[in-house]
């Protein structure tokens, strides 16, 4: 090999030298600088707490008069008077419409007449039978006496009249019961059967909301326990209410249906939809805000803060949610600082600054 080829492979070897050397340090210049050249996403934080956590329990019903009684016609006519409207308060026991009484009360009169009657023909018989009504053996006395009650006629007469009475008095509707009025079936005039339904009378002093929850949550719900009802009409405002009632029967859906008594019915009735919110106090429970979970791929996740300026990525099992927090069963520890804001599209170690309230 000539001097001229030993130099020139000599220059070649320090070519290749310096270029490696020179790629080396510019991955290494970027691998290092990499995490400074990045904006830092602006965020704000809050912390994984052990608390009390209400957990919401949403279901939607009708508003239910408290009793809703229907008042019954107790006998067949013409229906003369009706003296009440709908929605008009009415006591228990107020008369709320009249048949026509001609015939009851011709009934009536002929049951009178029937007793005077029987009555002469009793004095009659006494008059008769009179030595043996005054036997010194009372067992002869009180047997003739009975019969001569029932020759006489005397105890049928009484009976019918008091059936002709009580057929007149039926000629009147009552209230069974206090409330408001609603669904008068029948006009002045009409022929009515004998119990048929004149109206419904419902207690509108108190009223129930029915609501159906799924049966995973009943284990949750207790007599007595607090909920917030809101009306359609006004959905703004809450009427607090208790749960009084928990069939225990689970239907064909998989829900169990749950009474909700109202403290308040102010500008509310009967048929209403509303929504009620069932408070289920659960204690002792690691939670974070709402806001603090993401998904990606299917699976919840939370980032918290490392060394206060940079995100790590954890996949946590979430628990039961309120609208506002979510339980966190698994995968961040008690007293963690989660990134609430700017996280849906936040990766793994990425710069972050702490932006405060």
């Amino acid at each position: 090999m000539t001097v001229f080829s030993t130099v020139r492979l000599g220059i070649l070897a320090l070519l290749l030298f310096s270029c490696t050397k020179a790629e080396d340090k510019s991955q290494e210049i970027s691998s290092e600088s990499f995490r400074n050249e990045v904006a830092a996403t602006e965020v704000r934080t809050a912390t994984a707490e052990r608390k009390s956590f209400d957990y919401l329990i949403n279901a939607i019903g009708k508003l239910e008069a408290q009793s809703e009684v229907k008042a019954l016609v107790e006998r067949e006519g013409y229906l003369e008077k009706v003296s009440v409207l709908e929605g008009q308060y009415v006591q228990k026991g107020q008369l709320i419409a009249t048949l026509d009484r001609r015939e009851a009360e011709f009934a009536l009169e002929k049951a009178k007449i029937a007793v005077v009657k029987a009555q002469s023909e009793l004095e009659v018989l006494k008059t008769q039978f009179h030595l043996a009504l005054e036997s010194k053996d009372s067992a002869i006395s009180k047997t003739v006496q009975n019969r001569i009650l029932v020759n006489s006629g005397l105890s049928l007469a009484e009976v019918e009249l008091k059936e002709a009475q009580l057929n007149l008095s039926r000629c009147e509707v009552r209230a069974p019961v206090s409330g408001k009025i609603a669904n008068i079936k029948f006009r002045e005039g009409s022929l009515v059967t004998k119990n048929a339904e004149f109206a419904e009378i419902l207690s509108t002093d108190r009223l129930l909301l029915r609501v159906n929850v799924l049966e995973s949550d009943i284990p949750l719900i207790s007599s007595n326990q607090r909920a917030e009802v809101y009306p359609i009409s006004d959905s703004q405002n809450a009427i607090e209410g208790r749960v009084t009632a928990i069939n225990p029967k689970v239907d064909e859906n998989g829900l169990v249906q749950v009474s909700i008594t109202l403290n308040s019915v102010k500008n509310l009735l009967p048929g209403m939809n509303a929504r009620a919110i069932i408070r289920a106090p659960q204690s002792n429970s690691l939670v974070v805000p709402k806001d603090a979970v993401v998904y990606r791929s299917g699976r919840a996740v939370v980032f918290t803060v490392e060394n206060g300026k940079e995100s790590k990525w954890n996949y946590v099992e979430v628990g039961k949610d309120n609208g506002q927090e979510i339980e966190i069963l698994e995968g961040i520890p008690e007293n963690s600082t989660v990134i609430t804001t700017n996280n849906l599209q936040l990766a793994h170690q990425a710069p972050v600054k702490l932006v405060k309230e």
